[in-house]
């Protein structure tokens, strides 16, 4: 199924944490050039089967690489990463967001997310693949093809940051960028094995292109918590002109890793905020999860949330409506097209055509509703240090179950796959997708949520967790 790759030795690094690999380069034990040279390698193996990436930058990448040495004091020096081809700008990169409608647009800056991660030393290889407008949960856009798992390439890495969970579930980069505004980092990450860490609202800026976003969020994709969390540490804090951000921690993320959470009232929630089957492998997960929270001495009860007090997918449908029309008006603006059926997918334009259809005051409506359901969800979680619930409703779905050329009909296939995750980004609580669980060959993930701005508590929950049941040396077979 995939090719093999030269060296196994610095292959077997790519898999090593990127906090550790940083560690070795910092003592001069691997070099930069060695690991980057080791990630692209990799990518030329396997891409073609997995399609993961849609840019690779090997010269940048080595000359980027070959001005880092040992002793390089920043977090992550020296390590690959990819960016995901939706969010913060990567100057002098193509931007995208999988549509032919973006055409070459290259944006001459680079977003606050990217300038963070390279003040902290990490090398981008490439960019990464995406479902058009990052609107699915899956990724196949048409302009560049559908990315596969590596735990079964006839089935979905989740979307929209597939491609960056893929690429990091086979080895072609120990962790990657992602972005999440409706489980977008969450849902790649449990269907490859990963942690996704979708941080509370206003923890990491959007700047420059906006002051403030009410449901997406930067973050990575990688195999452990202790990765999640030091990044996190570097990407979070408001950038000037911030119109909102969310309170400072009261020391760094990576310090909570050190505790060892006792005590703790968490919640089992199995009914989902959207309408739809859940499959008792996803609901078992949930289950044993709590068993294991219970044996390390934690409180676990059952509860019934009531996040279906609204139509919730109607609701969000308008704001996300809203938001990927003003994408494709600022796409279409830049590469001088109109959209149609030539240069979008069926489900953008039915979007677009959407947000053009409602008024300000629906949109508003919208938002204040949302606004008070968050309010509802919080206080019923309230009583519960964390909430355990699945990610996905079922498994991992098979390449071109979700199609977007059949417009509207995809988005409603797309809500029963993985209704448990966007109800997170309108209360703007954060929320981890942890990888517990296998099952016939594939990951089986549990989400857990925590209080507003909480991610401290959350990550050292994690963190317990991972210890009791360690996951980051599993990987898909024949990788």
């Amino acid at each position: 199924m995939f090719a093999a790759v030269a060296d196994a030795t610095l292959t077997e690094l790519l898999y090593r944490p990127a906090t550790e690999l940083a560690g070795l380069v910092r003592a001069g034990e691997v070099t930069s050039r060695e690991l980057v040279e080791a990630s692209l390698e990799r990518i030329e193996a396997l891409n073609p089967a997995l399609n993961a990436f849609i840019l690779v930058d090997a010269d940048g990448a080595l000359a980027a690489a070959d001005a880092i040495g040992p002793g390089d004091e920043r977090p992550f020096a020296g390590v690959p990463i990819a960016i995901k081809d939706i969010g913060p700008a990567w100057g002098g990169k193509p931007l995208t967001y999988g549509s032919d409608l973006f055409g070459d647009f290259t944006p001459p800056h680079d977003g606050n997310v990217v300038r963070r991660l390279l003040g902290a030393g990490f090398v981008p290889v490439g960019k990464t693949n995406v479902p058009e407008m990052g609107i699915l949960n899956v990724t196949e856009p048409r302009r560049y093809g559908p990315t596969r798992n590596p735990w079964d390439t006839e089935r979905t890495p989740g979307g929209s940051s597939g491609g960056s969970a893929a690429a990091t579930a086979a080895g072609m980069v120990p962790i990657a960028h992602g972005n999440d505004g409706g489980g977008s980092i969450r849902i790649p990450a449990a269907c490859c094995g990963l942690v996704g860490l979708k941080a509370a609202r206003g923890r990491v800026s959007s700047a420059p292109v906006l002051g403030e976003s009410f449901l997406a969020i930067d973050g990575v994709v990688s195999r452990t918590v202790q990765d999640t969390a030091r990044v996190l540490d570097l990407l979070a804090g408001p950038e000037l002109g911030d119109a909102s951000w969310a309170p400072p921690p009261a020391e760094p993320f990576a310090a909570a890793l050190e505790r060892e959470p006792a005590g703790l009232r968490i919640a089992l929630a199995l009914n989902p905020p959207i309408e739809a089957p859940l499959d008792p492998v996803m609901a078992r997960a949930v289950a044993d999860a709590g068993e294991l929270l219970a044996s390390l001495g934690h409180e676990v009860e059952e509860v019934e949330l009531p996040w279906d007090a609204i139509d919730l997918f109607r609701e969000f449908t308008k704001v996300w409506a809203v938001g990927i029309g003003t994408t494709v008006d600022f796409a279409a603006r830049m590469s001088g097209q109109e959209p149609g059926p030539g240069n979008a997918e069926a489900l953008t334009l039915d979007l677009w055509r959407g947000a053009r259809e409602l008024d300000g005051i629906e949109h508003m409506r919208a938002l204040v509703t949302m606004q008070a359901y968050g309010r509802l969800v919080v206080a019923a979680m309230s009583p519960y240090d964390a909430v355990l619930c699945p990610v996905m409703a079922k498994r991992q779905v098979r390449i071109g179950e979700i199609d977007s050329e059949t417009g509207m009909e995809a988005f409603h296939a797309a809500g029963q796959f993985t209704p448990y995750t966007a109800a997170l980004n309108v209360t703007g609580q954060p929320a981890i997708s942890l990888p517990l669980f296998h099952d016939d060959g594939l990951p089986v993930p549990v989400q857990a949520i925590g209080r507003p701005a909480g991610e401290l508590e959350l990550l050292a929950l994690a963190a317990q967790v991972e210890r009791a049941r360690p996951w980051a040396d599993r990987r898909p077979e024949g990788l």
